[in-house]
């Protein structure tokens, strides 16, 4: 998405997949790094500097009918970051889930995310 919020869970149920889907190959060591530039190629909004990208992981629930999202990384247009380097095979991604990537414009804060503490 483009408003800084992940995709709601019931938006991939039956198989349908979010309107504002972008299909890629890829490789499981590819880096959340190299997957940000592969959605700013397509997605010329987010090519500017300070542009916020929270990736999660959406992957069947096989305790309970439907999905679950695992918030895995972030990255920044024009910025290095901890997170940078980070591989899908190195966050237990598998072929057949899905990436919901939030995109946050620069001129907009993105919301806390749950894996930061506030202390």
């Amino acid at each position: 998405t483009n408003n800084g919020r992940h995709h709601r869970m019931d938006e991939f149920s039956r198989g349908n997949v979010a309107s504002s889907e972008l299909q890629i190959y890829t490789w499981m060591d590819a880096t959340l790094k190299e997957l940000t530039s592969l959605v700013k190629e397509v997605y010329p909004e987010a090519r500017k500097k300070g542009t916020h990208f929270n990736f999660a992981i959406v992957f069947t629930d096989l305790k309970r009918p439907g999905y679950r999202v695992k918030e895995i990384g972030s990255t920044m247009s024009g910025r290095k970051g901890t997170d940078d380097s980070m591989t899908l095979q190195s966050q237990k991604f598998q072929i057949g889930d899905y990436l919901d990537i939030a995109i946050t414009p620069p001129n907009r804060a993105p919301p806390p995310s749950s894996r930061m503490r506030p202390y």
